[in-house]
């Protein structure tokens, strides 16, 4: 064992083995891969964290422990549930025994967590923790191939370097905790029953989609009236809309009746032009999130773990980006990949008609690449992928053909007839050079310029069909879903529809491209919000706790985005990161006192127990029960193989039976769909739907 001298840590086991088989550390051991002079480990994620408010003296839920500020924060190895509390994971325990033996037989370890402030996190949180003094050097690599690793080892930087990156994610890390810590249990405190988790990210996630929701519920309607007229030429018929919309009826009726019987329409303009468009840009992770839930339905959190499985079996680049540009020398390597695809069937003859001419290099732009450059296929060709891996590669292959392919060409048309002084206009396009659009053959998205016109002479007159008065009604902004939500987290909720004002404003988002998906499936573990088809709506749960915080410091969208941009400057060098703590320090004890002085009433409060009739029921993690410890009444939260929301507990009591519930399961596997309701003693009992024999049967 003297002879072996450098040691590599990898985030997880699949890295660990792909590196290890490029160095030629073949010889399995336990926790780690050994032989050519290099022992290499791993972890699983996030092996060590920041102590728990208990490790600071402040155990349970407490007015007067808040807010709790750590002198110094401690580092522990991660935590799991146990049955009171928390304790250390065993598996964490043992793996970073593992490691800590390693290093001490090592005279340098290689950092080969991932390329990214999450995973230099992970690094200096274990090698803090293990009080480590090994002179590390840092493996900065996009993509798990052969080629990727061989040449990211040759060019191997003093670990010092990335100490701006660690400064960011240790200042996040603390931020995190300290707000969250502090704002969760001064809100639960106040609510008086209950647990209730705020967050730096999740607070104003969860409200961006309660606004939207309560916007689009109490929206009212608005009347307005529009003409419209159809016309033909040449046996086509076409339709044209007017181009006034009027909101009072009289008027548009009176206008109406001046044009209804007219037997003519004369085409008062007809103008053609030109018009190009540029191909889309790379993905980035955010973007292939928003694609894929928007395509295929997809959350966000799985097109993550989708794009991570393709890139830890070599055929995506690091997916976890905020970039959709590449670098001038990555650029030299994008022939090559398209030359790939002329063995991918679904590409293959576009690849090959592509690989004849002069690549677009409008994603080319060395100034704003981040971390890592967009995502990208590798030189490694997949050959049987899961449906759902395989949908994700080949939006990845897809996009990069498109990028780098040439504009679409279109001519335009716009035609405005007039009768009397009233003007109606319809749009057309004839496609002149598909371009970029020929890699999918996608319909332009552009529905109102679809359509090809039939020719139009400008000062001619053309027959009337019918003309026709409209009534229409103003439409509210659409529930968000998982993608609206991604754009609205990179942007700070701003609706922007100009592709370079979002870049500008990416810098100042909320979350990070690979924190995004984790954020929203918080929300949904926490029961604030739920799926309705492709739509995130809140519980009721999540609409008390939004109308408790919506005007409060911790519910800032724009203040939560400001602090993203503070990171990156942490990163750059450009701020003191203690000078950003010491605001965040301050902040918390803001956040606390608002949520403190609290005048709280919850849901929960307002309804009496069944059983003994008191009022206010408490809302747990894993039951509802009564607040009067001498009532034992109790619903579970897990039932038949489902766990209850609080919006089914709260329909259970006040209407005394659920809504039809499917999915059940039985003890015996079957599954079944069944009401919930409470027997004279008031335990849930399911009730099946009427057919013959239909029968209750207790839980």
């Amino acid at each position: 064992m003297n002879d072996i001298k450098i040691a590599i840590l990898a985030e997880k086991p699949s890295v660990a083995r792909s590196i290890a088989e490029i160095v030629g550390a073949k010889t399995k051991k336990n926790g780690y891969l050994e032989g050519n002079n290099y022992m290499v480990t791993w972890a699983f994620g996030h092996l060590v964290q920041l102590a728990l408010p208990e490790h600071y003296g402040a155990k349970g839920f407490s007015k007067d422990h808040l807010p709790i500020i750590p002198h110094e924060f401690m580092l522990i190895p991660r935590q799991v549930r146990a049955e009171k509390g928390y304790k250390d994971d065993p598996s964490a325990l043992k793996q970073l025994k593992t490691i800590e033996q390693v290093f001490k037989q090592c005279k340098k370890i290689i950092v080969a967590t991932d390329s990214g402030r999450e995973g230099e996190l992970i690094h200096r949180y274990i090698y803090d923790y293990l009080a480590s003094d090994v002179y590390c050097e840092r493996l900065w690599i996009s993509s798990l191939t052969e080629k990727a690793i061989k040449e990211g080892l040759i060019k191997l930087k003093p670990g010092t370097e990335y100490d701006n990156l660690y400064a960011a994610a240790e200042a996040r890390s603390q931020a995190d905790w300290l707000i969250g810590i502090n704002a969760s249990q001064a809100l639960s405190v106040a609510a008086g029953n209950g647990v209730y988790s705020l967050g730096r990210v999740q607070t104003p996630t969860l409200a961006m989609i309660c606004s939207r929701y309560l916007e689009n519920k109490n929206f009212k309607p608005v009347p307005f009236w529009q003409m419209q007229l159809v016309t033909s030429t040449s046996g086509k018929n076409i339709t044209a809309a007017g181009k006034d919309k009027f909101s009072d009826n009289v008027e548009a009726t009176a206008i109406y009746n001046k044009v209804r019987y007219a037997d003519k329409v004369l085409a008062v303009k007809v103008e053609r032009k030109e018009t190009k468009q540029e191909p889309p840009l790379l993905y980035d992770l955010t973007t292939l999130q928003k694609e894929a839930n928007s395509k295929h339905g997809f959350s966000a959190d799985k097109t993550l773990s989708l794009a991570q499985k393709l890139y830890e079996s070599q055929y995506l680049t690091y997916p976890r980006t905020g970039s959709r540009y590449i670098s001038d020398d990555i650029f030299l390597e994008v022939g090559g990949l398209i030359d790939k695809l002329k063995g991918y069937a679904r590409f293959a003859s576009y690849a090959e008609k592509l690989s004849d001419m002069n690549l677009n290099i409008r994603p080319v732009d060395d100034k704003k690449v981040t971390d890592h450059h967009a995502l990208l296929i590798t030189e490694k060709l997949p050959d049987n992928l899961p449906a759902d891996e395989r949908i994700i590669y080949e939006m990845v292959a897809g996009r990069m053909l498109e990028a780098f392919s040439s504009t679409c060409t279109k001519d335009v048309t716009t035609v405005t007839f007039g009768t009397g002084d009233t003007l109606f206009e319809v749009k057309g396009s004839v496609m002149k050079r598909k371009g970029w659009r020929e890699v999918l053959n996608e319909k332009d998205e552009d529905a109102e310029v679809q359509t090809e016109l039939p020719e139009i002479q400008e000062g001619e007159s053309y027959p009337v069909s019918y003309i026709d008065l409209q009534e229409k009604q103003t439409k509210p902004k659409p529930l968000h879903t998982e993608s609206s939500l991604l754009g609205a987290m990179e942007t700070c909720g701003k609706d922007l529809e100009n592709e370079e004002q979002r870049l500008v404003l990416k810098t100042c988002g909320i979350g990070t491209p690979a924190t995004r998906a984790a954020i929203i499936e918080t929300l949904f573990s926490r029961d604030y919000i739920r799926r309705e088809k492709k739509s995130l709506v809140p519980t009721d749960k999540g609409l008390s706790v939004y109308d408790i915080v919506k005007d409060k410091r911790i519910a800032d969208v724009e203040m939560t985005g400001y602090w993203e941009d503070a990171f990156l400057k942490i990163e750059r060098g450009e701020q003191e990161a203690s000078n950003f703590t010491k605001g965040i320090e301050v902040y918390a004890h803001q956040i606390t006192e608002e949520l403190l002085n609290l005048d709280l009433a919850f849901s929960a409060n307002s309804y009496s127990c069944p059983k003994c009739s008191k009022q206010g029921l408490r809302f747990l993690t894993s039951v509802c029960k009564c607040s009067d410890e001498a009532c034992d009444f109790v619903m579970f939260r897990n039932c038949g193989g489902k766990k209850l929301t609080d919006d089914i507990f709260i329909e259970l009591l006040s209407e005394g039976k659920t809504r039809l519930i499917k999915g059940f399961t039985s003890k015996a596997g079957k599954r079944f769909d069944a009401y919930l309701t409470l027997n004279s003693e008031c335990k849930v009992i399911y009730e099946f739907p009427e057919r013959k024999g239909s029968y209750k049967r207790g839980k």
